[in-house]
């Protein structure tokens, strides 16, 4: 399947993977990225050189990294219907098994496109069949289990209990308590990529663990595989924050530009949206983890900055005293009209309450960036260079595009070399 994937598959499933790099450099200066990296490099020994680390983890220990760092700066792409993420915990995977297994760049492309293939069906089929909200981490799981065994030419009996051990031991995780309680923990990405390359090597030394049921006993979710290509329904994100928090960022940019608004002239926000969107409460947050699952505080930074960038919500940057007299007043109400559109469409609408009295209200907007107007390659390309050249500088972040591009005609080497040495 993935072989026989058109052009525009190839060519978006290279932009997503340049995408994901980008929140992964800058993503490796949070907390939640030291912590993990120290972690895997004391509990996870392999010969595996870490995600931008250099230190040397198991594939397991190279995925629960990796995972947890690209998870740890809420900027990576996102799929509407599963209401999550199909390269946070499925890329760690790839890579790790890439790397291990000495594939060429174009077998790593073909296990990419297939994760967003799988990874997305897996998500709707688990979503259509289980009564709780799981995080990515749970399918996610399963999609880095089936890539990677794609990856170390697992035979159909291994593969089938390679994805069957994901699906059990895959971290079926509350997504909702986590929107109510933001940390670290993120959207289980690093575990349920952990869980994924474990499964593998598992299935390689004869452990069993068939059926995955999403896979074998949905059926439904599966009869357009080869046909209907979900890696072009990918959602990109503009901010780093919850894609639930980023129609109001534009409501609020919108109202900015029409009326040539500085942030002093506005008594409060208020904000109409759908329930989960209204659950993102964290109006003073005290870590970037919080900011980045807060409705509030980016609308704030927002109307304060006239963007939202990592900078803008990382630990030491949590404490604006205009940003924070914004986020505390914020006022937000639910819509039946944008809860009955949620998860597909996300619908928010802004109005701004000024000092002098007058009320500039807005109209239903949606994120920026969805697969229905998705970014152009130049404002990915754009994005990536915004997030890695501050870190790891303009030499090694074109270098690092120049390898994604020509990943289908080269050996990866080069690539892991630039993807593993340390910042």
């Amino acid at each position: 399947m993935p072989s026989s994937a058109p052009d525009a598959v190839r060519a978006q499933v290279k932009l997503s993977l340049l995408d994901t790099l980008g929140v992964a450099i800058a993503g490796r200066q949070s907390r939640a990225a030291q912590i993990i990296c120290d972690f895997a490099d004391a509990n996870h020994a392999g010969a595996l050189p870490m995600l931008f680390d250099g230190r040397r983890a198991s594939p397991a220990g190279f995925a629960l990294a990796a995972g947890i760092t690209i998870d740890s700066l809420d900027a990576h792409d996102g799929f509407n219907p599963s209401k999550g993420h199909i390269a946070a915990p499925m890329m760690p995977v790839a890579l790790a098994a890439a790397y291990q297994q000495g594939s060429t760049g174009d077998a790593l492309l073909q296990a990419l496109i297939l994760g967003y293939e799988f990874g997305a069906r897996a998500a709707i089929a688990q979503h259509s069949t289980a009564p709780d909200y799981h995080t990515s981490g749970s399918w996610g799981a399963v999609a880095g289990a089936r890539v990677a065994a794609r990856l170390a030419g697992l035979s159909p009996t291994q593969t089938r209990h390679a994805v069957g051990i994901a699906e059990y031991y895959g971290p079926r995780s509350q997504m909702m308590r986590l929107i109510d309680h933001p940390s670290m923990l993120k959207d289980g990405a690093g575990w349920g990529a952990m869980a994924g390359a474990s499964a593998v090597g598992l299935a390689q030394a004869g452990f069993t663990g068939a059926p995955a049921l999403i896979v074998e006993q949905v059926p439904e979710a599966w009869a357009d595989l080869g046909e209907r290509w979900y890696a072009l329904e990918q959602y990109y994100k503009p901010y780093p924050v919850c894609r639930w928090a980023q129609a109001p960022i534009e409501g609020v940019l919108a109202h900015r530009h029409a009326h040539d608004l500085t942030s002093d002239q506005v008594e409060r926000i208020e904000v109409t949206t759908f329930h989960e969107s209204i659950r993102l409460a964290m109006r003073e947050p005290q870590a970037t983890d919080e900011a980045q699952y807060s409705t509030s505080f980016p609308c704030a930074v927002a109307l304060v900055r006239g963007d939202v960038t990592p900078a803008d919500i990382a630990d030491d940057a949590l404490f604006d005293p205009e940003i924070l007299r914004l986020s505390r007043s914020l006022v937000m109400r639910e819509s039946d009209h944008a809860d009955a559109a949620f998860p597909l469409r996300r619908y928010a609408k802004v109005d701004l309450v000024l000092k002098d009295g007058r009320r500039l209200e807005g109209d239903y907007v949606e994120p920026r960036w969805d697969h229905t107007a998705p970014p152009t390659p130049a404002e990915l390309r754009e994005k990536f260079h915004q997030y890695a050249v501050p870190v790891v500088g303009a030499p090694r972040a074109a270098a690092i595009e120049a390898a994604v591009d020509g990943l289908e005609n080269s050996g990866l080497a080069v690539f892991f070399d630039l993807i593993t040495a340390p910042i």
